[in-house]
């Protein structure tokens, strides 16, 4: 498993700074969701298409690029950064971490509702099951809580940092 402090501080931090998009409460919601769809440890979902540490489905990256992101051309361009140029997007959800930062980003940017509070463990588990995960998904924000949880646990420090 990769360490998840340093996950947060080293790839998801500068990746939501950099895209514009930063906030305690969009680092530690990124990070949640890495621990609870991958473990930081899965690159390839074991049955199914989803790849990278956040499991993200090449269809909702299509989507992402064909339906949302050419009315954004601030944000696409923002994304485009983060690339490899002749990589196969589908492919650097997997070994590209900032890129896979980056649309896990967007994929929660997306959407109209406001992120929650950054020390709300419990609306932050409701959000990723709503808007990650989906109602059509097998998680629940209970194994959100019990994933990422014992490291997104509160202190002082690490709502500000």
């Amino acid at each position: 498993m990769l360490d998840p402090q340093q996950f947060r501080r080293l790839v998801i931090r500068p990746v939501v700074r950099r895209l514009g998009l930063g906030s305690p409460a969009a680092e530690r919601l990124l990070l949640g969701t890495a621990l609870t769809e991958s473990g930081l440890r899965h690159l390839h979902q074991v049955r199914g298409p989803a790849r990278g540490l956040y499991q993200i489905e090449p269809a909702t990256l299509r989507d992402l690029y064909a339906n949302w992101l050419p009315r954004r051309p601030k944000l696409a361009e923002g994304l485009r950064q983060f690339t490899v140029p002749h990589g196969a997007l589908d492919d650097q959800l997997i070994w590209n971490l900032a890129y896979a930062s980056a649309v896990a980003r967007l994929i929660y940017y997306r959407r109209p509702e406001p992120l929650p509070r950054a020390d709300d463990l419990s609306a932050l588990a409701e959000y990723w099951k709503a808007h990650f995960n989906t109602a059509a998904g097998k998680g629940t924000p209970a194994d959100f809580i019990a994933r990422a949880g014992p490291y997104l646990r509160l202190t002082r420090r690490n709502v500000r940092s």
